[in-house]
């Protein structure tokens, strides 16, 4: 089974699984607030002006970045802060940080559930697509 993407012409926000290696990248509209998986980049000095390009392509205006819990604090978390302050400063977003504690994990097994073949070319952006739908679900409640 082929894993789905879905293609927006603008997105309100975006949800990124910030890796040192793999960048998962997922889009919701404002309206239904249901995150979908888009696109996996490879972190490379590009990849910032690659997302701010996509950032405005897309309209985004809210950018969710998982960070790990502060028992794992380290440069991973650093490098989400510092791509958070980035992308504020340059491309005007509001950004805010997820816990993304097990997302990769729920993401791998989502996508053996689903049939998906491969699933080590999908699992980041679907960790970010999770990582989205727990901050929508969480603002919605507040």
């Amino acid at each position: 089974m082929k894993y789905q993407t879905h293609e927006f012409d603008r997105a309100e926000f975006m949800g990124i699984d910030w890796g040192k290696s793999d960048i998962g990248i997922a889009l919701a509209d404002g309206k239904m607030r249901i995150a979908f998986a888009y696109t996996t980049l490879e972190n490379t000095y590009h990849t910032i002006d690659l997302l701010g390009k996509l950032i405005r392509e897309k309209e985004v205006k809210t950018v969710v970045i998982g960070i790990p819990s502060p028992i794992n604090r380290g440069e991973v978390v650093y490098d989400g802060e510092k791509l958070g302050e980035i992308l504020e400063h340059n491309y005007g977003v509001v950004v805010h940080y997820q816990n993304e504690m097990f997302s990769t994990k729920l993401a791998q097994t989502h996508l053996i559930q689903k049939g998906i073949h491969g699933i080590e070319r999908y699992d980041d952006q679907e960790a970010a697509r999770i990582i989205l739908q727990d901050w929508l679900e969480r603002k919605t409640l507040d």
